[in-house]
């Protein structure tokens, strides 16, 4: 399974929602995590084609990360802790957004040149599988 990760403004309701659209085009969600940080909602969704599922979401309004992304909760103070970790491995960070914060932690996704190396390293870390993880 490989997983979309939706960015929104938290409301009631919006589970719903994404369930509706992803279900009526026969899209099943076999995996879901739920963070919500500074007023928004970061939501993982474990699919079998994350590609289809990003175009229907962006298709419906939502706003979604890349697919290839590694998405991942940290202390906002850690990031630079990651980037040298990840550095040490000898892998390039080519792409990092930061999707949501509040005062503690921040969801960030990366997109590296070695995603398998950097989610092997990153598995503690990333949203929707082992959650109470920090880098401290």
């Amino acid at each position: 399974m490989k997983s979309v990760t939706i960015v929104s403004e938290d409301r009631v309701g919006l589970l719903a929602d994404i369930s509706y659209i992803l279900g009526k085009s026969n899209v099943n969600i076999d995996g879901l995590s739920v963070d919500v940080l500074g007023g928004k909602a970061v939501i993982a969704l474990e699919v079998k084609d994350p590609r289809k599922a990003q175009d229907i979401l962006s298709r419906n309004g939502f706003s979604t990360a890349h697919p290839e992304a590694i998405v991942i909760k940290v202390s906002n103070d850690s990031m630079e802790k990651i980037t040298e970790m990840l550095e040490t491995e000898k892998i390039s960070v080519t792409e990092l957004s930061m999707l949501s914060s509040d005062r503690v932690d921040g969801i960030f996704a990366l997109n590296v040149d070695k995603p398998r190396k950097a989610h092997k390293m990153l598995t503690p870390f990333i949203l929707g599988r082992s959650p109470g993880h920090d880098l401290y």
